[in-house]
């Protein structure tokens, strides 16, 4: 009886969050909710945090460097990635608006991506075909994408302060017949400058199947979401060279996700995420929560630095 209380409760409250009823909130007290909520209704420990989940929750409070918001915007992030390791390693760029209305379609390729630099997913067009393409529709989704304040979801506050940009990207596309093959994502999971561990994700639309290997390249007992794959990935030709990458990336940085394509053997940087599932993801085995938040070193905060 009084699970079901709980689990009503954290239905209720997801619902709230989504309509932007909890959006006045504090970030702390909207925080310790949503924590609650999503983590089998356990209580956030911001006083002496221990976890992996509720470091990320005190890095959100105070860990707040205004390079964050420039390396979480999809757009202004290409600049600084190519001053810090090249411009080879940026997915070209194709074009740049601030509404829907103003994209020139005939001026692009017959393929491209199309996408929101503030948020994670709404409105993106993946273009493979332009004359199949609905140009009304994709319109109608890149503003709502546009409309969209993703901070207020679970307070990442380095999308707070980006200006909202629609951009055009090339289209990613190993050289195989079959161009319905999806991108593979190579995410690390960086500690000031040290990868400690990374997985393999590929999207197979209704079942996405992820695996988490070491610095190694061994296979790790982890998951957090998605199952693991029948067939275990290889070892990517260019692993050594993301793990240097990542580590000149995330340099300075207590924590944050860089994360990768491998496209024809050309690396490009996907993007950089500094709070993972938001803090709130379901780790299994629990154990790792725990290592994983012995590798996030609070004393190195933005707020102990200035």
């Amino acid at each position: 009886m009084i699970r079901n209380l709980k689990n009503f409760r954290s239905r209720l409250i997801f619902r709230l969050i989504r309509n932007g009823r909890l959006n006045k909130l504090s970030d702390e007290k909207f925080l310790k909710i949503k924590y609650w909520a999503s983590m089998d209704h356990k209580h956030l420990n911001l006083k002496n945090p221990q976890t992996y989940n509720e470091k990320l929750q005190w890095l959100k409070l105070y860990d707040r460097n205004p390079l964050y918001t420039t390396l979480a915007d999809k757009y202004k992030m290409k600049e600084w990635v190519s001053e810090k390791i090249g411009e080879e390693y940026v997915v070209p760029l194709l074009g740049v608006w601030d509404k829907a209305e103003d994209i020139d379609f005939d001026k692009l390729p017959n393929q491209f991506v199309l996408k929101c630099n503030h948020n994670s997913g709404l409105g993106m067009v993946i273009c493979k075909d332009k004359s199949k393409l609905n140009i009304v529709e994709v319109k109608k989704n890149l503003s709502k994408g546009l409309r969209q304040d993703y901070f207020y979801y679970s307070r990442e506050w380095p999308y707070k302060n980006i200006v909202k940009k629609i951009i055009a990207e090339q289209f990613l596309c190993n050289n195989t017949e079959d161009q319905n093959d999806s991108l593979i994502d190579y995410k690390f999971f960086c500690f000031d400058g040290q990868p400690k561990i990374m997985y393999i994700s590929k999207d197979n639309s209704s079942a996405p199947k992820t695996d988490f290997f070491d610095m190694e390249f061994n296979h790790l007992n982890l998951r957090m979401k998605d199952e693991n794959s029948e067939i275990l990935p290889e070892k990517p030709r260019k692993f050594e060279k993301m793990k240097e990458l990542a580590s000149k990336l995330s340099h300075g940085i207590p924590h944050v996700r860089v994360d990768f394509y491998c496209v024809n053997e050309q690396l490009y940087v996907g993007e950089m995420t500094f709070f993972h599932n938001g803090g709130f993801s379901k780790i299994n085995p629990i154990n790792w929560n725990n290592i994983m938040g012995d590798w996030i070193d609070l004393s190195k905060a933005y707020c102990y630095r200035k």
